[in-house]
């Protein structure tokens, strides 16, 4: 019998009366590309051309791989691994992690680079965040990062229900550290800050490309709100760690991205990650250039420089990738920081 709690109820999970915990079922129509993204039928066929060696994956077969993969369909979860087609989902569900997405599959924008499902969402589920706290014990998870999609049809953008997801993870893996990437609630700032009291202990949100490309890759969003999103966390708890995360291969410049590191530090940020863009289906858009792992170290130099804490930055670095090991390195850089201060 496993009990959960949240900020209204007591529920018992029993598979009796309470069995529509593992009701949901994954909707089948998204795995047609057409349904999954009604948005970009009408663009051109853009050639996705060949990946180069140093972005190359073996693909995941390892038995800790396919046990992940069974108890996230066990339990009914969505994960950004397997919505957004993550490169790296051999390597980390073979070491039991996994990034959850949480208010469905379904989200309310339509960036151009990303290979999550665009629509209209159907209803909160109540019981979601009961299935990620299980989930994440059963995982036996010292870390865990929660990821979401947007929800613009939701008045608090899915505030109250990220509140709920981190509580049902303090009660369930009290010593579990918490790692959430929200979207930027329309930049509402009393959603982030309902959330930010609820104290995750990684805040990341990520910008994704540099302010010139935002009309073409990420047309719903507006650079200085996730800015702006960032830096009222850190305002609100300085003890939580901020992070934030883009993606190279759009167009941009090296200059430019130097420049965004620039407005991410002003804005407090402890903590970069940087990858290549790949190019999901035809009709996503297309890579300009795929930037070499010299050119990753030479952008790592560059943010250290700039003084965040942590930085990661690889062909294959996702905002998730290593983030456990990374967790833990950050709270050091922090307490080194501290130490060297007096």
């Amino acid at each position: 019998m496993e009990l959960f709690y949240n900020t209204f109820n007591l529920y018992v999970l029993d598979g009796g009366r309470n069995a529509s915990v593992y009701a949901m079922t994954y909707n089948s129509d998204l795995k047609i590309k057409e349904k999954r993204h009604p948005e970009k039928r009408k663009n051109p066929d853009r050639p996705m051309g060949r990946k180069p060696e140093w972005i190359r994956v073996k693909a995941p077969v390892g038995k800790v791989y396919k046990e992940t993969k069974a108890l996230v369909n066990k339990m009914k979860l969505t994960t950004v691994c397997e919505e957004a087609g993550c490169p790296n989902v051999g390597e980390c569900w073979e070491k039991k992690h996994a990034t959850f997405m949480i208010m469905g599959e379904i989200c309310t924008r339509a960036c151009s680079f990303c290979n999550v499902a665009t629509g209209k969402p159907s209803a909160l589920d109540q019981y979601e965040p009961l299935r990620i706290g299980v989930a994440v014990e059963q995982m036996g998870l010292e870390h865990v990062v929660i990821t979401s999609v947007d929800r613009d049809d939701l008045e608090d953008s899915g505030a109250r229900h990220w509140v709920k997801t981190i509580e049902a993870l303090r009660f369930k893996v009290p010593k579990t550290t918490i790692e959430i990437l929200p979207g930027d609630f329309k930049g509402d700032l009393k959603a982030v800050d309902l959330v930010t009291q609820a104290k995750p202990d990684v805040f990341n949100h990520n910008v994704e490309t540099v302010p010139r490309l935002y009309p073409t890759i990420r047309p719903g969003a507006r650079f200085f709100r996730s800015l702006r999103l960032l830096e009222r966390v850190k305002d609100l708890d300085p003890s939580i760690f901020t992070k934030s995360g883009m993606m190279v291969g759009f167009g941009e410049t090296k200059e430019e991205v130097g420049q965004v590191m620039d407005d991410l530090r002003a804005a407090n940020v402890d903590f970069i990650t940087i990858g290549q863009y790949l190019q999901p289906t035809p009709k996503h858009a297309p890579v300009d250039r795929f930037w070499t792992p010299e050119e990753f170290q030479s952008l790592e130099k560059m943010a250290r420089s700039k003084g965040f804490l942590m930085v990661s930055a690889t062909p294959l670095t996702r905002s998730s990738y290593h983030a456990g090991d990374d967790f833990k390195k950050l709270k050091e850089a922090r307490e080194k920081k501290i130490v060297s201060a007096y």
